[in-house]
Order: structure tokens, then C-alpha cells, then sequence
């Protein structure tokens, strides 16, 4: 019955809410944290401040939020569907956050309760209010669809990303991205004609896009942008740099063809260990000859040397303590005898990876080598017994 039953109910991922039929046919709407990509853990629960207690954040479809204030004094709390003041009308949303938690989101937001007036929550989502809700929600796909022919028809150099209905179905913000600047006045006239509805145009970077459509990362994970990132911060070819990755586009791009968000991670620690590692402009003099820097592992502290100016074979390692030494005998004008250690010996195996080799054609083929079968010792021609004269009378039938 379970399994019949969980059938019936659709996830909206994009509103992080379930949606059932009951056996009397009443629509059921309920909140879902885990198809919520703003989900925010609620660390206050518990405490009451009387500042805070009508002040509710309520989340529409994908990254929209809004704070609003509970006028009717109704007993609310998280998950409840409501009717909240629209600048059009009235929308549905889902409350996610109550209490000084809400504080909290303003300051984080730069919302100013003094120069910003809140809007009013009307009551509760009645179920006339849902059914209403769900037939706009229906209709969003298919005017997303039409939308972008109206647009190519019209020769605009724009894509419309998503649409999102208000809850009275009155309105629809119309999300598009475009590289360049689109006039739209006569779109949104042809839109008013063919939809019979307000239009709100709103810009989309390809990040945020990305994030609406989700994916899988080359990590085999889901999207950052879809899981958790709402604010993008700017990604540029230096953060790739300082980590020693190799500038390959097809290697750093994502799948909103933009650098990856993932790039700007790690670069505070690459930031720290470049601090710690010393500038080597020139090579360093040894009684023996000049030493080249041809490669640093940062991380490690180590940086590779050799006697030859960019040959990789023959490399010898020094830590940046050995270094700073070497340059600060250097600069007193004072040489040491040889870079090479162990009484002058060959230099030691590199335990490093190249990227050039990232790309080799075989680099996944097995490199096992096969086992050699061992030969059969031949029989002797001057063996004795049935089992010799056996063999060549089956040789000879066979011929």
C-alpha cells in the first residue's frame, strides 16, 4: 500500500513541496525539506525574542525569498503554505524560517526593517487558494515553450530560462539571459496578447541558469550552483594559476561554459603556502654550475632544480628552508659546492605528475602485462612406448 500510495505524490523540487490527492479528492500541499535547495538550519529554535515573533521568511520557486510580517496574528509556524501580499494581487509561498532566526537572514540580506516596509501574510493557503496555485504552476512549462518561439520569431538574441507563475496566477516573471542588451518593450505587449497575464522580465546570468536547469559535475556529484550556491562570486584564469592548473578551457569550464565555481575553493590555502615559498627570479649558483627552477610543489614546500635551463629529466629536489639558505649565501656572495646530494649521486625520482600527461590516449588502457605461457617440452625422437608412435600415427591420419 506504501509503495501505491508514494505514487500518487509529485516532488517539486523548485518550490521544495509535495503535492497528493486524498481519497476525497482534496488537494494536499506540504512542505518537503529535502527537495529544498534553500534549506537553512534553524540554530535558534528554541529562543524567543518578542521583536522577531511575527516575522516569517517565506520561499517562492528557486532562489526567491522574501521576509514578511503576520498582521492577522494567525498561529504560524515553519512549513505552513500561505497567502502573502504581492505588488499584483496575492502569492503562495512556504514559511522556512521563524523567530530571531529572521533577524539573523536580514542582516545577512542587508534588509533595513526602517527604510524597507514588509509585507503582510493574509492567512493561511485555504484549499481553493492551492487548487488555484497548482493550475498556474501547470501552465508554466507550456508558456516557458511558447515564450521562446515568440522571442525567436521576433529575432531577439535573447533564451528564456524559466517562468514563474504567482499564486493567483495573475502574473509570471519571465527569467531570460541574454550577452547583450534586449529591447523588449514590443515582447512583453506580444506576451500580454498571448498569455493574458501582468509581465515581469528579470535577467539571469549563466550561472544562475545552470543552477535552475541542474546537472552532474566531471565529479559525478550534482551542481554546486544547484545544491547550495546562491551568491556567485567572480571566477578568473589567476585562481587557476596560482594553483599550478594547467589553462585548458574544455578542463576549467563548467557546463554553463563559464570557469568552474569550484576553481575559487581552494585558493585561500594556495594564497597561504605561495606566502611561505620564496621568489626565485634567478638561478642559483653553485661552484659546480647555475640551478634552474623548473618546477614547485607548494603544498609540499618542495621546488625542483636543475642544472640544465627547462629540461625535466634529470631534477633534483631542495626544500624551501634549503632555498632561502642557498639564496641568502648567494647574496653574500658565497657559492656552495653542489646542489646534488648524497656525495654528488644522481637526483632522486620525481613523485610528481605532469599535467601534460593528463591527456594521453592510453591513459586508461591496462598496462599489465601479459603472462607468457610456458612451452610444452618436446617429445624425443628416441622416446620409447606406445604413447610417441601414437601421436604420429594420429599426425599422419590427419595428413
Amino acid at each position: 500500500m506504501d509503495k501505491m500510495e508514494e505514487k500518487h505524490i509529485i516532488y517539486d523540487s523548485s518550490r521544495g513541496c509535495t503535492t497528493e490527492r486524498a481519497e476525497n479528492g482534496e488537494l494536499l500541499c506540504s512542505y518537503y525539506p529535502g527537495c529544498c535547495k534553500l534549506h537553512d538550519f534553524d540554530w535558534l529554535s528554541g529562543i524567543s525574542d518578542p521583536q522577531y515573533n511575527n516575522l516569517y521568511e517565506v520561499r517562492f520557486k528557486n532562489t526567491r525569498k522574501g521576509f514578511y510580517e503576520n498582521t492577522s496574528r494567525q498561529l504560524l509556524k515553519r512549513g505552513d503554505l500561505v497567502v502573502v501580499e504581492a505588488a499584483t494581487g496575492h502569492d503562495v509561498g512556504i514559511i522556512t524560517l521563524e523567530g530571531p532566526i529572521v533577524g539573523r537572514q536580514m542582516l545577512r540580506n542587508h534588509f533595513d526593517m526602517t527604510a524597507r516596509e514588509l509585507r503582510k501574510i493574509y492567512r493561511k493557503a485555504r484549499p481553493l487558494d492551492l487548487e488555484k496555485w497548482q493550475e498556474a504552476l501547470a501552465r508554466e512549462h507550456t508558456t516557458m515553450i511558447r515564450a521562446r518561439q515568440i522571442a525567436a520569431s521576433m529575432g531577439l538574441d535573447m533564451k528564456i530560462g524559466d517562468v514563474e507563475f504567482q499564486g493567483d496566477g495573475t502574473k509570471a516573471i519571465f527569467y531570460y539571459i541574454a550577452d547583450e542588451r534586449v529591447d523588449f518593450r514590443q515582447l512583453i505587449k506580444v506576451f500580454a496578447e498571448e498569455f493574458r497575464i501582468r509581465i515581469e522580465m528579470k535577467q539571469i546570468g549563466a550561472r544562475q541558469e545552470a543552477g535552475l536547469i541542474g546537472g552532474i559535475g566531471v565529479c559525478g556529484r550534482s551542481l554546486c550552483c544547484s545544491k547550495y550556491i546562491t551568491n556567485f562570486q567572480s571566477i578568473s584564469t589567476q585562481s587557476a594559476r596560482c594553483q599550478d592548473l594547467s589553462l585548458n578551457p574544455q578542463k576549467l569550464a563548467g557546463q554553463c561554459g563559464k570557469l568552474k565555481c569550484c576553481i575559487n575553493y581552494e585558493v585561500p590555502v594556495y594564497m597561504d603556502a605561495h606566502n611561505n615559498t620564496p621568489n626565485v627570479n634567478a638561478p642559483l649558483e653553485f661552484q659546480d654550475g647555475q640551478a634552474w627552477l623548473v618546477k614547485t610543489d607548494i603544498l609540499k614546500g618542495i621546488m625542483w632544480f636543475s642544472y640544465e635551463e627547462g629540461n625535466m629529466s634529470k631534477m633534483t629536489p631542495l626544500t624551501v628552508d634549503e632555498v632561502r639558505r642557498i639564496m641568502a649565501a648567494n647574496r653574500k656572495g658565497t657559492k656552495p659546492a653542489t646542489m646534488l646530494k648524497d656525495g654528488g649521486k644522481e637526483s632522486q625520482p620525481i613523485d610528481f605528475v605532469s599535467s601534460i600527461g593528463d591527456d594521453s590516449i592510453d591513459r586508461f588502457d591496462n598496462k599489465r602485462k601479459k603472462k607468457k605461457k610456458k612451452k610444452k617440452p618436446a617429445a624425443s625422437k628416441n622416446s620409447s612406448g606406445n604413447g610417441g608412435n601414437g601421436g604420429g600415427n594420429k599426425n599422419s591420419g590427419r595428413q
